[in-house]
């Protein structure tokens, strides 16, 4: 076998001269998706508006779909289906939570262990909470069967700021 070499990006494929071409490895493939731009996921919060209560049930999901993609590898079509596979909550007090799911939107009917959540134990006006996405993908080439990509993509989430303060009792008439 002969290894082939790509832009000086090291070897890429190889070649059999009884095949006749080029190989696509899954390394080669591994390369590829870590090239594709992946979703920069948006963390969700309630209660919404940029506050929460100290000692509550903050709810945090975010909106992550599976996406597919098309490449040529040496001369080959190589089909990607990407999918979020993980979901790291970073809450900003030092905590994380990670996840297989990405969590959903406040719902009466539904019990708190039906959502991702965190209790914050301290106030803060400054708190920046994410979330990181994990991409898993499946690939075939040239139409043949589908594989799995040996590796993942963590791209980290945007950063949004939250406030955590105490609630405090007021007494108001009917």
């Amino acid at each position: 076998m002969k290894v082939i070499e790509f832009g000086g990006m090291g070897s890429l494929g190889e070649c059999s001269p009884s095949e006749g071409g080029p190989v696509v490895t899954s390394t080669l493939v591994l390369r590829a998706f870590r090239r594709i731009p992946v979703p920069v996921s948006k963390v969700l919060i309630q209660p919404p508006g940029g506050k929460t209560l100290v000692n509550f049930d903050t709810l945090f999901r975010t909106e992550a779909e599976p996406f597919n993609r098309t490449v040529t590898l040496l001369g080959s079509k190589v089909e990607l289906a990407i999918t979020p596979s993980s979901f790291t909550w970073v809450h900003g007090d030092d905590t994380t939570q990670t996840t297989s799911w990405p969590g959903r939107a406040y719902e009466q009917r539904l019990p708190m262990t039906s959502y991702i959540s965190h209790v914050y134990e301290h106030t803060s006006d400054a708190y920046r909470v994410r979330v990181d996405t994990t991409y898993s993908a499946r690939y075939r080439v040239n139409g043949g069967p589908w594989l799995d990509v040996d590796g993942t993509v963590t791209r980290p989430g945007s950063s949004a700021n939250l406030r955590v303060v105490e609630g405090r009792p007021t007494l108001v008439s009917n």
